[in-house]
């Protein structure tokens, strides 16, 4: 159940018109109604994520694919099914969201034990130092 009222003010509408043509869609869905009681944080949140998730150097769809692996990481449900959605819309199959739960379990549990171990980051791991990547 949401913890918000949502209202139809001019910007929201105007909001919800740009999602509409971006997404190719007339269905505005349960977040972005949300976020409409604060319409300014609509704007900006929606502006940001247009501009963030538009196909780039990283291909649209392994931006939904990392999107579904940080909402499995912070346990947003909502987020985890509309991205999931999103992803499979976008062409993405069983096949890859099997292999991708996969990744997402293993990076779990390595960097669960690599933080119990407190293991120290390796000098030729380390991108923060300048010089060209080590083999």
């Amino acid at each position: 159940m949401t913890t918000v009222t949502p209202k139809n003010s001019a910007l929201s509408q105007q909001v919800f018109d740009d999602i509409k043509k971006t997404r190719n869609t007339n269905y505005i869905n349960n977040f972005w109604r949300d976020l409409s009681h604060n319409d300014e944080e609509l704007y900006n949140t929606w502006s940001a994520l247009k501009s963030v998730m538009s196909e780039g150097e990283i291909p649209y769809l392994y931006k939904e694919m990392i999107y579904v692996a940080v909402s499995i990481a912070n346990n947003c449900n909502y987020c985890i099914h509309s991205h999931t959605y999103a992803a499979k819309k976008a062409g993405m199959t069983d096949v890859q969201y099997k292999e991708l739960l996969s990744v997402i379990l293993m990076a779990n549990k390595t960097n669960a034990l690599a933080t119990a171990l407190g293991t120290q980051v390796d000098d030729v791991l380390d991108t923060s130092k300048e010089g060209e990547l080590r083999k």
